[in-house]
């Protein structure tokens, strides 16, 4: 029996659905939006129970489930980089996650969670995962409830820790199921909808003098990557626990992107340059890479889906698809 917070948001369904592939069905789903409110991303999946994320780190550390919890994959949080709230952040990011992690401990069940490239800021430390923490300054209220959290594990949570354990940084995901997250939704499934409405795509221009407009680069990598690696944690037969990146591990450009989106709708590249809202200016990254050394020297697979090849399947498979979810 798997758990999964934040079973009903993006990368948490997606999850699950990958569960459901390779014959999963016994999932306790976590989140606090049900179902019957957002029906989309859980509406292809197989599950035993849902249950509201308030109150279930308690029911989790009763453990009154007849069968034993094989993992508890904590992919809930408010992944929203302009929330100011930071008692909000702090409870919810911060605060449930260390509650989840100590009760995995006490229960001695494997917890694997979702940290947040964020955490990196604009980029002048680099995007190493074997760097301290406390050599980081996130850019947002967000990255610095996702960094708060991974110091703790580091600092406080290790010593009496999980058996196993990872914190996941994910980097710029796309994919099938981010429909319902407004802003927060990638650059992909944005620019698909201006496309298709106008057969333009709007972008910022660069404030940057190192980069031209359109250079800007982001670590783009698909949500069936991320889907793949958490199942590989567990299959590992001697996982080293921390804290790993989770990106394609190289940058593309907003052109790249964007010439990726215009091909698979066999339209012509138009771009209408636009200047960014002034109140994220100083807050904009103009280039992340996840540095992807420490997952991939533990015999761990390589991402699968090129900003090519997955921006197709996206579109193809899903997006013009009558049902989009996967």
């Amino acid at each position: 029996m798997y758990v999964i917070t934040g079973a009903n948001g993006f990368i948490g369904s997606v999850l699950a659905r990958q569960l459901n592939v390779l014959g999963e069905d016994d999932l306790i789903l976590v989140d606090s939006v049900d179902p019957q409110t957002r029906p989309g991303p859980l509406s292809h999946a197989k599950y035993t129970d849902y249950l509201p994320s308030e109150g279930f780190p308690e029911i989790l550390r009763k453990n009154s489930w007849p069968r034993k919890i094989t993992a508890v994959f904590h992919m809930g949080a408010c992944s929203s980089t302009t929330e100011n709230d930071l008692e909000y952040l702090r409870k919810n990011n911060t605060e449930y996650s260390k509650s989840l992690f100590q009760i995995c401990a006490e229960l001695r069940v494997p917890y694997i969670y979702a940290s947040s490239g964020a955490v990196y800021g604009d980029g002048t430390r680099g995007f190493d995962d074997s760097t301290p923490t406390e050599e980081f300054k996130p850019l947002n209220p967000y990255g610095w409830s996702k960094l708060h959290f991974d110091h703790w594990v580091l600092k406080e949570g290790f010593p009496q820790a999980p058996p196993l354990w990872a914190g996941l940084r994910f980097f710029n995901v796309y994919g099938p199921n981010e429909y319902h997250k407004g802003d927060m939704a990638s650059l992909v499934y944005k620019a698909f909808q201006q496309i298709r409405q106008t057969k333009e795509l709007k972008l910022f221009r660069s404030f940057h003098p190192d980069y031209a407009d359109g250079m800007q680069m982001r670590d783009f990598v698909y949500v069936k990557d991320i889907s793949r690696w958490c199942l590989e944690i567990l299959a590992k037969d001697s996982f080293n626990n921390g804290i790993y990146n989770m990106g394609f591990g190289k940058a593309r450009t907003w052109l790249d992107l964007a010439d990726s989106i215009f091909s698979s709708l066999n339209l012509p590249v138009k771009i209408n340059w636009v200047d960014p809202p002034e109140n994220i200016r100083n807050q904009y990254q103009y280039f992340t890479e996840a540095k992807m050394d420490r997952w991939l020297a533990q015999g761990l697979s390589r991402p699968e889906w090129s900003i090519e090849e997955g921006v197709k399947d996206y579109i193809h498979n899903h997006l013009l698809q009558s049902d989009p979810y996967y």
